[in-house]
């Protein structure tokens, strides 16, 4: 018998991989389920709400305010969010935020079939930006507990492989919604969308609704605020934490703009309109799943070294994409940009949660969360250069300083690059 045969490289048995451990475990399972209907709305909204805003105004600084608008609740909940995650039990928290996104939808849903939203009244945008409001205050109450209940579903070793199956079905939908969007609103219009993410939210909450109670209540009967203090010194105590989350708040906030600012390139620049739009937001779905599918049969090894390198390939890809004109370089550019960023999630989300305790996870997931809110100034401060100096600066711009840090994270900053 050849002792070489089933091996990749001489070292690694296809015999042995564990791509999808997790999906063993049937409350992992029921999770994985409710996840696909509660993120194929939100992957279609990410599509949807901004080329719907921005054919209203035609405007990239109301773009890069309704970024605004999702920062200030994620920043000012996501910490009461982590209490909640400490406190409560995370699936009726998952159940609550499931029900109150299915409402938002449902009332901008009404307000496009009854005329008080739409593209005809350039005024109406402010319908879009108190949906958004609401959203995010939703997320930042919500996602410190749908983050942090994944290592209450599975064990310790299992978590990336468990974070990186999510990823994988987030990177699946990221390549079917948005395109399935595109079509829908060039056959339809804008309303059908938002009535399919209402029923898509509801049935959500099926498989959430069988979830056992998980893990243990790690706080109570104290104030939440001195529970947010707590869980901050807890972060400032913790090294490896703290130099995480904040690599983190810098990638995101260089990287990010380019999701919302998508629409200028779309329109005016690849002139695809919203089917372009949605292939590409699919396209970088494709190269989402190869990254998943990838860090899910990985060891437990170097994983700060890859994130160093996944967010390196982010900016290089980025930088390309915003100076490019052409269609078929720009479907290229952005697999590497949908690889480098779920990459970037999928590895943050593994090392936060490993290197937490129980009693403090749901508060560090919070403030990981928080992050996403501070990466909307990113994308606010994008958008207002977009207006002087045009889209393709200001993303490219902000994608060469990613590009500049990754070099210097990866030579002068040994802890991170070394994390396991």
């Amino acid at each position: 018998m050849n002792p070489g045969r089933g091996r990749v490289g001489g070292g690694i048995s296809l015999r042995n991989l564990k791509t999808f451990d997790s999906l063993k475990n049937p409350v992992y399972r029921l999770f994985f389920l409710g996840m696909i209907g509660f993120m194929a709305p939100m992957n279609m909204e990410m599509l949807t709400r901004s080329l719907l805003i921005y054919r209203i105004s035609g405007s990239a600084a109301i773009l890069g305010l309704m970024a605004l608008a999702n920062a200030v609740p994620m920043l000012f909940l996501s910490l009461y969010g982590g209490v909640i995650a400490d406190r409560i039990q995370k699936k009726y928290v998952l159940l609550a935020g499931m029900a109150g996104s299915a409402l938002v939808s449902l009332g901008i849903a009404l307000s496009l079939s009854l005329g008080y939203l739409s593209t005809e009244k350039p005024d109406s945008w402010w319908i879009l930006m108190v949906g958004s409001v609401l959203k995010a205050s939703i997320q930042g109450l919500m996602m410190p507990s749908r983050q942090a209940i994944v290592r209450e579903i599975v064990s310790q070793d299992l978590v990336m492989n468990a974070v990186s199956l999510t990823m994988v079905e987030t990177s699946g939908l990221r390549l079917l919604a948005p395109a399935a969007s595109g079509f829908l609103i060039e056959a339809w219009g804008f309303a059908p969308v938002y009535y399919v993410m209402v029923g898509l939210y509801l049935l959500a909450m099926v498989p959430i609704a069988l979830l056992p109670r998980t893990g243990t209540i790690a706080i109570s009967g104290r104030n939440a605020l001195a529970d947010i203090i707590d869980g901050l010194h807890y972060i400032r105590r913790e090294a490896v934490i703290l130099l995480t989350l904040v690599f983190i708040v810098f990638v995101v906030i260089l990287s990010m703009p380019y999701q919302m600012l998508l629409p200028i390139f779309t329109d005016d620049i690849l002139k695809v309109g919203a089917k372009g739009m949605g292939i590409l937001m699919s396209v970088a779905g494709a190269g989402a799943i190869l990254s998943s599918l990838a860090l899910a049969s990985l060891p437990n090894r170097k994983r700060g070294l890859i994130l160093i390198i996944s967010c390196l390939i982010l900016g290089i890809a980025l930088t390309g994409f915003s100076f490019s004109s052409s269609w078929s370089l720009s479907l290229i550019l952005v697999v590497f940009i949908g690889l480098g960023q779920t990459a970037r999630m999928a590895l943050s989300n593994t090392l936060l949660q490993y290197y937490s305790t129980d009693e403090y996870r749901g508060r560090v997931m919070s403030v990981y969360m928080m992050e996403f809110g501070l990466s909307s100034f990113g994308t606010f401060g994008a958008g207002l250069l977009a207006e002087s100096i045009g889209v393709q600066w200001a993303v490219g711009g902000f994608a060469m300083v990613l590009v500049l840090l990754m070099i210097l994270t990866l030579v002068f900053v040994p802890r991170l690059r070394r994390l396991d």
